[in-house]
């Protein structure tokens, strides 16, 4: 099961926290997957298309639980992608059209409803139950071992902002944007995900997201480590290899026999130990000596050459 699968799941079993909080919910579910047509005899259809088992259940529970309606089901399983799909169908039938205005998809005249109807949202609990619904029927989240992400995919722009505005009263930051035809409300923060799934009950999966958060952050914190030794390797390397070439240039010049013997001593030590950062190569000497001594000498011997060759030091 994928991890959108698991969170999917999860919050279709979440509890109502009101008597109205199911409304909500079933309203999300037809709003966001749901095909409204009109029969041939000034009726109404509606249908549910989904590959979610935890959407069809949802549906079909809350709308005998809520509507009383009679529902057809249809399952028939994908050869391409293996997968099964759900048809949920509402046929025309009495009481259907007032259950389309009660779930807010139509108004009292018989108009389509644009936005998120108010009377679906108007308690706190209400507008995480339609998130939640949104979330079930339309949402993806990505596996937290990758990026975070999380989307809603929905028809019609201006419902696609009432649903943001909703996020938005949970303290989550919400954006959204246009997509092949239809619009997806998204979120990209890990903590921003992580309150929006705690808010609408998916305990389980914050506690993964947490998880996955925390492995991540060993992962990177080892990466940085290794990066940054690395980094120090390259530039001992590349001053070692200087000072190999400064030796070699102070025997050119005549220099090396007259050297003093704590410069002569560097340069023996240098010569024999080509790799080693100065740290490690003021452990070799007698008594043991600190990088900024040894490094001393490096400036002694660099001035020692440039006077030498009549340069003016820094040049």
């Amino acid at each position: 099961m994928s991890f959108t699968a698991e969170v999917r799941d999860e919050l279709a079993r979440c509890a109502p926290e009101c008597t109205y909080c199911d409304v909500s919910t079933l309203a999300a579910l037809v709003r966001v997957c749901g095909t409204l047509s009109i029969t041939g005899k000034g009726g109404y259809q509606l249908q549910v298309a989904t590959e979610t088992g935890a959407v069809a259940r949802t549906m079909i529970e809350l709308t005998h639980k809520i509507l009383k309606l009679k529902t057809d089901l249809t399952v028939r399983r994908s050869i391409l992608h293996k997968v099964r799909n759900y048809l949920i169908v509402l046929p025309d039938q009495p009481d259907l059209e007032k259950a389309l205005v009660l779930l807010g998809i139509l108004d009292r005249s018989g108009g389509l409803v644009a936005g998120v109807p108010r009377h679906v949202a108007n308690r706190a609990c209400c507008r995480r139950a339609f998130v939640r619904g949104s979330l079930i029927a339309g949402g993806f989240v990505a596996d937290p071992k990758g990026d975070f992400h999380l989307e809603i995919a929905v028809q019609g722009e201006q419902f696609a902002r009432d649903l943001a505005a909703l996020i938005e009263g949970m303290g989550v930051h919400a954006r959204v944007n246009p997509r092949r035809g239809a619009y997806a409300v998204y979120i990209k923060s890990a903590e921003d995900i992580k309150m929006l799934l705690s808010k609408l009950g998916a305990n389980r999966a914050v506690a993964e997201i947490e998880e996955a958060r925390a492995v991540k952050s060993v992962k990177n914190d080892v990466n940085r480590r290794v990066n940054a030794e690395l980094a120090n390797q390259t530039r001992s390397a590349g001053a070692a290899q200087r000072q190999i070439e400064l030796i070699e240039a102070l025997e050119k010049l005549g220099l090396r026999r007259d050297l003093p013997e704590a410069l002569e001593t560097f340069c023996a030590l240098r010569e024999a130990h080509p790799d080693l950062s100065l740290r490690d190569l003021g452990q070799l000497c007698d008594p043991p000596l600190s990088k900024s001594a040894l490094y001393h000498r490096v400036l002694r011997l660099e001035k020692m050459a440039e006077e030498a060759r009549g340069e003016t030091p820094g040049e």
